[in-house]
């Protein structure tokens, strides 16, 4: 274990205004006016509010259409606020002229859906993508093409023309100055081309897309036409695109910190090398026009053959709270949902002249919301978030970020606390992220702040307080609510419910911090608290806390949730406004208004009432028989011959197994088949524990899914996989050679370095069905 820190000094920063007045950009205010969505150089407005978007990357052409609804709802359920989609040109065009826009390739309908689910979308329609896709997202016939890619060479600009045209003749009437189409974005990754995306801004114009925001990815130093362009950035704590016994690339680490540097040169960096020979230019700063945006914070991770990184919950989280603390005026994530590749050939392959080798089917991502609908742990800490944004938005969003006196020096440094400040100079919030994977942090082990708000100082808490490792937090200083000023408190904001007359504020606790908050003089607290004097009280950190602040001009009630209950809050917009529900199982809002979820057994689902002050039982209706969970039988029925360590390489990186390679060296098993399925809606999953490189699934004879281990479980959908009643079921599992050139994560590769010899096994198949359920009508 790291040392503990030991010297408790004041945590000291003086609040720092704009360094520019607010100013309105031509986009969206002069250009392209929306009836909702406006720009500023501070902030985000919707509907005539600042406002923080929450954007969660999702792709339609990698979901069956019959599962679009279920991940929207389930995103909008997680604080999701804007969908962003890749509109990938090679699904929808593999032959030239033979454009499809049917089943999950239906762009309009999936924009109509949104729309249903009051969902913004941003379309991202390249035409060159990236997104772990062949080519680019160019279909082969555009990527032979003896054209200038990328460029205003006018032979390619014609053939992106018609393909732009194409995409407007589908989505017409559903882009302009009242839908919810928001925002386009231009290309990816293009780092030296600013009047190719101009030219590419005006194609898509004059085939009749439009929004009041268009963007384009400005992170290694990108040179894009800001006044064409919002510039947006990214942050991913780990990457497949480094080489598989890179140490953690200090361009991870940085994004563990708090900065205003938004640049990050690692993204995209094995593309630049490998087709340019060249590295990103310096890093750039947010553009005066508008304010700090994001649309690829990591919800996760791709895996590659030759390295595999498997993010952690709070891997993810602490990336998100940095940004916002940062200043983020626009949280986007990359990918918040996973997927399946449509069919074979679509996946980046170093048989493109790609560095990487990507899995066939395979782009779970370790997103939030898995390839097969399953939530990850990162889910409920960024619901968490999100609600926070949600309900104190508009606060937020004006208020610049101030980094403290004291920075840590560099990414090697784990002694100095990680935290900075929004503030408007009399209120704002403390954002603390004490947590990075790979290398651990100690115990903070005094932490108290000391801040310069105009002509105020605040410090507190009254003593100092232990920071754990993992810590993940936003604290309020001077949060006014119905006539009560909280003055500060070492528990953070989740949402407000009820009327603004008598509002509920829901705090909640960090594990391992006894929550405390204290109240401006005059205030009268009512509860379950213990005066600590000075105005300040403490809470049970281990039970729901309800509390009642008075002063002469209110009353303001207060819910604490201990660490583990907020783990399982949802806060949702349902037919009787704004709800705190906790549920360990997904839930959402059905087209009535009413609760919705799926549970692998009887749901448990208990809502808070603002009346009565505790949480209440929901009454659920439309519950089938008992789920049904069960292991599989597996018989090894071949087992594997030698394994070559390596299949080949390319730039040094590992190449993946070919089908006539798994054919011939993998083991493999038969399950045993499934008897039938439970009646009823819901969905079942098959679970697959296993160890060792490549694995396959094969439903009677056909490869449907694939997956490079890395020590985390396979999940896959039954039905979309296609697998029936009585289906033969093949499971081939390829051994791991020691020596073989794959990174996987620690865990896994302790695993790795215990096998006698090449690693291979199945652990546990198991079927598990969901049960849907519905809230019963009062």
């Amino acid at each position: 274990m790291p040392p503990e820190q030991t010297t408790l000094e004041l945590l000291t920063a003086t609040h720092r205004p704009h360094e520019r007045a607010l100013h309105l950009p031509p986009m969206s205010n002069t250009l392209d006016q929306h009836t909702r969505w406006r720009v500023t150089s501070h902030y985000i407005e919707v509907d005539g509010r600042p406002t923080v978007p929450v954007s969660g990357e999702i792709h339609f052409s990698r979901l069956p259409r019959s599962r679009w609804e279920d991940r929207l709802r389930l995103m909008k359920a997680g604080g999701i606020t804007v969908v962003a989609c890749y509109v990938f040109w090679i699904h929808h065009e593999q032959v030239e002229g033979e454009a499809r826009f049917d089943g999950n390739l239906d762009v309009a309908a999936f924009v109509r859906l949104c729309a249903a689910l009051e969902l913004d979308v941003v379309l991202r329609i390249g035409p060159w993508c990236h997104g772990e896709v062949r080519n680019g997202g160019f279909p082969d016939w555009v990527q032979t093409a003896a054209v200038g890619h990328r460029t205003n060479d006018p032979a390619y600009l014609a053939m992106v023309e018609r393909w732009f045209n194409r995409l407007g003749t589908e989505l017409a009437g559903l882009t302009g100055p009242a839908s919810n189409v928001i925002g386009i974005q231009l290309e990816n990754e293009l780092y030296d081309q600013p009047g190719h995306i101009t030219r590419l801004k005006n194609l898509a114009r004059a085939a009749g897309l439009s929004a009041p925001i268009w963007t384009a990815t400005a992170w290694g130093g990108a040179d894009i036409p800001e006044e064409e362009v919002l510039p947006v950035f990214g942050g991913y704590g780990d990457g497949f695109w480094v080489d598989a016994d890179a140490p953690w690339d200090p361009t991870f680490r940085q994004h563990y910190f708090f900065s205003h540097q938004w640049d990050d040169p690692g993204i995209g960096a094995d593309l630049r090398e490998h087709f340019a020979g060249s590295e990103a230019e310096p890093p750039r700063s947010p553009s005066a026009l508008y304010p700090p945006a994001t649309c690829e914070l990591t919800g996760g991770m791709a895996t590659a053959y030759q390295r595999r990184p498997w993010p952690a919950g709070k891997d993810v989280a602490a990336v998100a709270n940095n940004k916002i603390g940062s200043g983020s005026g626009w949280q986007g994530y990359y990918m918040f949902t996973g997927g399946t590749n449509p069919s074979v050939r679509l996946q980046e392959s170093q048989a493109t002249g790609y560095p990487n080798d990507l899995p066939v089917f395979d782009y779970d991502f370790h997103a939030p919301i898995g390839a097969a609908g399953r939530l990850a742990p990162s889910f409920a800490l960024l619901r968490r978030q999100h609600a926070f944004l949600a309900a104190f938005g508009d606060r937020l969003a004006p208020m610049p970020s101030t980094l403290p006196d004291q920075v840590p020096v560099g990414v090697e440094d784990s002694q100095t606390l990680r935290w900075a400040l929004r503030s408007d100079g009399e209120s704002g919030f403390v954002f603390i992220t004490w947590h990075q994977p790979h290398v651990p942090l100690p115990l903070y082990a005094g932490a108290q702040f000391s801040l310069s708000l105009g002509e105020e100082r605040i410090t507190f808490p009254g003593q100092p307080v232990a920071i754990p490792a993992g810590t993940i937090a936003a604290w309020p200083v001077n949060l006014d609510l119905a006539g009560v000023r909280l003055r500060w408190a070492t528990a953070s904001p989740l949402t407000l419910l009820g009327p603004e007359a008598a509002p509920t504020l829901v705090l909640a606790a960090e594990a391992g911090i006894e929550p405390q908050l204290c109240f401006a003089q005059g205030t009268v607290l009512e509860g379950p608290a213990v005066a600590l004097g000075g105005g300040a009280y403490a809470a049970d950190p281990t039970t729901p806390t309800a509390l009642t602040a008075r002063t002469s001009e209110g009353a303001l009630n207060i819910l604490i949730l201990p660490a583990d209950l907020a783990d399982q809050a949802w806060v949702l917009d349902t037919r009787r406004g704004r709800e705190l529900v906790l549920s360990a199982d997904p839930l959402w809002v059905g087209a009535d208004g009413r609760l919705a979820g799926r549970s692998p057994g009887s749901p448990a689902i208990r809502r808070y009432s603002t009346e009565s002050g505790q949480f209440e039982e929901v009454r659920v209706a439309g519950q089938g028989p008992e789920p049904a969970r069960r292991t599989l039988a597996a018989e090894r029925i071949r087992a594997a011959p030698p394994v070559p360590v390596s299949f080949g390489s390319l730039s040094g990186r590992a190449a993946a197994p070919t089908d006539r390679d798994m054919d011939e060296f993998a083991e493999v098993y038969r399950l045993e088949p499934v008897a039938a399925f439970p009646a009823g809606e819901g969905h079942t999953e098959l679970e697959i524990t296993w160890a060792g490189d490549v694995a396959r699934l094969l439903v009677d004879g056909t490869v449907v899914a694939d997956r490079f281990w890395d020590g985390s479980s396979w999940v896959i959908e039954t039905h979309d996989a296609g697998i029936r009643p009585g289906a033969e079921i093949l499971l081939q599992i390829l051994p791991l050679p020691r020596e073989a050139k794959a990174g996987v994560p620690q865990a896994a590769q302790q695993r790795r370095n215990d096998a006698d010899g090449d690693l291979a096994a199945l652990d546990t198949v198991e079927l598990i069905h969901w049960t849907a359920w519905r809230e019963a009508p009062a």
